[in-house]
């Protein structure tokens, strides 16, 4: 299929998935790898806590937060003056 009948075709609202090959998709930058970090046992709790009342597993809830607390330093970077 051309570009211009995908961008057609996504245009009007049709479906596009059939027309690609997803099989060898790739998310750019989301590599998983895995860390081990140590916790105090009240920040343990504290973490459970808060998945728990947000409905997520500890696990995302220290990764939703990393990623917010990452975002938030890249946006406050300064750019150097030239």
């Amino acid at each position: 299929m051309k570009a211009k009948e995908f961008e057609n075709t996504f245009d009007e609202g049709d479906s596009v998935f059939d027309t690609l090959d997803l099989s060898k998709a790739k998310r750019v930058l989301q590599e998983q790898k895995r860390v081990n970090v140590n916790f105090p046992a009240w920040m343990i709790e504290s973490l459970d806590k808060e998945a728990n009342r947000v409905g997520v597993t500890r696990q995302s809830i220290i990764k939703i937060w990393l990623a917010e607390r990452l975002e938030q330093a890249a946006a406050n970077k300064v750019a150097p003056i030239n």
